[in-house]
C-alpha cells in the first residue's frame, strides 16, 4: 500500500498573484484591464520613436480610465480618445460600428479587448495613415485563422515584446499589481513593406514611470 501523505507534507498549490491574475473574461465582458501608462510610453521610447511622433495626430479607440492616452499626450501633437463604454474619460463611441472615417489620424493606438483585438487592427489600419499599434498578449502570434485573416497578408512591420511583464488588473491601474501573461506591440508602419522585425523592450518600467500615473 502506498504510504500515507500528512497535511504538512502535501504539495502545495501555486496560487501566487502572478498566477492567479491572467485574463480570462466573459464574451460579453468590457475587458476592463488598463494598460499602465509605463507600457504606453514604452511603445514610443523605444519601438517607433519621439521624433517620428512629434507633431502627428493619435486615436485611441479604447481609451477607458484614458491611463494610455494622457502618456501619448507627451508624444503627439493631438490624441483623441473614445470607447465604447463611458469611463469618465474621453467620447462614448464603438469603434467597431462608428463609421469612422479613412486615414483620419496619423497613428491608432490602442489595448483592445482581447477577444475584437482581429476586428480593432482590420479597422485601425483604414483609419491609420501612418501606423497602428496594439498591444496584446503575446500569444496573439499564435492561431491558424489569425494568420489567414491577417498577418499572411498584412504581417506587422515590428513584433516588440516587453522583456518585463506588464501586469494589468481589472478596473484599475495597480503599482504592485503581477502577472503570469506576457504582452507584446504589433506594430504596422504603412510605409514599411519590409519584413517582420522582432524587437525585444528592454526593461523601462523605472524609467517611464511618472508621479499620478496611478490613481
Amino acid at each position: 500500500m502506498a504510504p500515507m501523505i500528512s497535511h504538512s507534507e502535501a504539495p502545495m498549490q501555486n496560487i501566487s498573484h502572478a498566477v492567479m491574475s491572467q485574463r480570462h473574461e466573459s464574451a460579453d465582458s468590457a475587458d476592463d484591464f488598463p494598460t499602465p501608462p509605463w507600457a504606453a510610453r514604452a511603445l514610443i521610447e523605444h519601438a517607433v520613436g519621439k521624433q517620428n511622433v512629434s507633431g502627428l495626430s493619435c486615436l485611441e479607440p479604447a481609451c477607458g480610465r484614458g491611463h494610455m492616452s494622457r502618456a501619448l499626450e507627451g508624444y503627439f501633437a493631438d490624441v483623441s480618445s473614445s470607447d465604447a463604454y463611458w469611463y469618465g474619460f474621453g467620447t462614448i463611441r464603438d469603434f467597431l460600428t462608428y463609421p469612422a472615417e479613412a486615414l483620419s489620424h496619423d497613428w491608432v493606438i490602442t489595448n483592445p479587448p482581447f477577444r475584437m483585438a482581429e476586428e480593432f487592427v482590420q479597422k485601425s489600419l483604414i483609419v491609420a495613415r501612418k501606423g497602428v499599434a496594439i498591444l496584446a498578449r503575446t500569444v496573439f502570434l499564435e492561431s491558424a485563422g489569425r494568420y489567414e485573416r491577417i498577418f499572411l497578408n498584412n504581417p506587422p512591420s515590428i513584433f516588440a515584446q516587453f522583456v518585463e511583464r506588464v501586469p494589468m488588473v481589472k478596473g484599475r491601474v495597480d503599482p504592485k499589481a503581477s502577472t503570469a501573461t506576457g504582452y507584446a506591440w504589433f506594430i504596422w508602419k504603412k510605409e514599411d513593406c519590409e519584413k517582420t522585425r522582432l524587437l525585444w523592450i528592454p526593461p523601462c518600467r523605472r524609467q517611464l514611470e511618472r508621479k499620478g500615473d496611478y490613481y
